[in-house]
């Protein structure tokens, strides 16, 4: 988070945090994810306009098939590095139950919002191999749970039948106004949620409930290997996953971190489970009781992603 010092007196001590976290809030919204998540929407409205998407999702329609998805399915899940909130509302787009369920399950597990996608690569771009590592393990999660689901799951195989529009050079006002939209509805989403986020850390800290969730998530952060501190970046990854991020490039920043804890936790951040308002997404469109079941699913996991990957580079003696 970031630090704002405290000038004021001991009594208000409570209020000069609270005002730290939403400082924090309006920090990381606007100066260090704002930019992230609009260049993303800029690149999108660029290949949207030019009619390529359907096309991309006509090359992917026969991987797509072996983890119970359609071409169609290629929309949401692109999407889904924009803001996995949104792209969670695009898949009642797609034809069948089974394919809404399996593309919401790979969504909220292993594909990272771009702001959360641009803190990680930032971090891990100084260490070529550990950035291949991380990508190589959040790759084969998807691959992995995808077939895994695409054969446990009952229901018929998606078709993909769509109609290909022409191929055209995109016009700078449809893009202009598609970012625009866009951009105006995360903002006017992410900044409330933000503060909400940091309100409730606030009341959490203040209460006891954050100090004692954070004991519960020290186990399973200690035992993939990490610093306790970095519970941390999975309880705010919790309330905002790019909240995470920007946690873990805090403890990237002041060194305390190694190499390989450093991809281990890239790894388990990425692989944690869905912020909040992905979560009500999740709910909205498939229900509380499925959206518990993601949730109770992606949370072990992702740590037990984390501790594999651990363990393996531990056993390797490989150094980051």
């Amino acid at each position: 988070m970031v630090y704002i010092p405290c000038t004021l007196s001991c009594a208000a001590g409570p209020l000069c945090r609270r005002i730290r976290y939403i400082y924090a809030a309006v920090t990381y919204a606007i100066a260090l994810i704002l930019p992230i998540v609009g260049a993303f929407f800029l690149v999108f409205s660029i290949i949207e306009d030019t009619g390529y998407l359907p096309r991309l999702g006509l090359l992917l329609d026969s991987m797509f098939k072996k983890i119970g998805l359609s071409g169609r399915a290629v929309i949401p899940m692109v999407l889904g590095f924009g803001c996995s909130t949104m792209a969670t509302m695009v898949t009642r787009t797609l034809e069948t139950k089974r394919e809404r369920l399996i593309s919401t399950v790979l969504l909220a597990l292993a594909i990272p919002c771009s702001a959360q996608l641009g803190i990680i690569l930032s971090i891990l771009s100084e260490n070529p191999d550990g950035l291949l590592i991380w990508a190589g393990v959040v790759g084969l999660e998807f691959i992995f749970i995808g077939y895994l689901a695409a054969r446990l799951l009952p229901g018929e195989a998606p078709t993909f039948i769509l109609e290909m529009p022409p191929l055209r050079i995109p016009q700078l006002s449809n893009i202009a106004v598609k970012t625009y939209s866009r951009m105006h509805w995360y903002f006017l989403e992410v900044l409330p949620l933000f503060v909400l986020a940091s309100v409730l850390i606030w009341i959490g800290r203040l209460t006891g409930l954050f100090a004692l969730a954070l004991k519960v998530m020290e186990y399973p952060t200690v035992w993939i290997g990490l610093p306790s501190d970095a519970a941390d970046i999975f309880l705010f990854g919790f309330f905002r996953r790019d909240f995470g991020a920007a946690g873990l490039y805090g403890m990237h920043d002041a060194g305390l971190l190694t190499g390989v804890q450093l991809v281990v936790a890239a790894v388990t951040l990425t692989l944690f489970m869905p912020c909040i308002a992905q979560f009500m997404m999740t709910v909205k469109e498939r229900g509380f009781k499925m959206a518990l079941a993601i949730s109770g699913f992606i949370f072990p996991s992702a740590f037990l992603a984390g501790f594999i990957v651990n363990t393996l580079l531990t056993a390797l003696g490989v150094k980051l």
